[in-house]
């Protein structure tokens, strides 16, 4: 759906209050259809982006796993070599 939102749950250190507001935020930009919403629906567009991470700290705070949390440089690096194979070198 968005490929823009990444996986959050089970890295080492955890997600953060921003990665999670960034997720949501662009979750809202995906359903609502704006990027950047009108005047009259601003106070909507917030609001449910503020709901949205209200939701999705608690849900990475009640998941539980056995396995071993991801690293983040590694993670990223998967991408950017995914990237590379899917568009070549720029």
């Amino acid at each position: 759906m968005c490929r823009n939102i990444k996986p959050l749950f089970n890295f080492e250190p955890p997600a953060t209050r921003n990665e999670m507001h960034d997720a949501a935020l662009q979750f809202v930009r995906k359903i609502s259809g704006y990027s950047v919403p009108s005047h009259a629906n601003e106070a909507a567009f917030h609001e449910a982006v503020e709901d949205i991470e209200k939701v999705v700290r608690k849900l990475l705070k009640s998941l539980e796993t056995n396995a071993p949390p991801r690293d983040r440089e590694v993670e990223a690096e998967k991408r950017r070599e995914k990237s590379r194979l899917r568009f070549g070198t720029a």
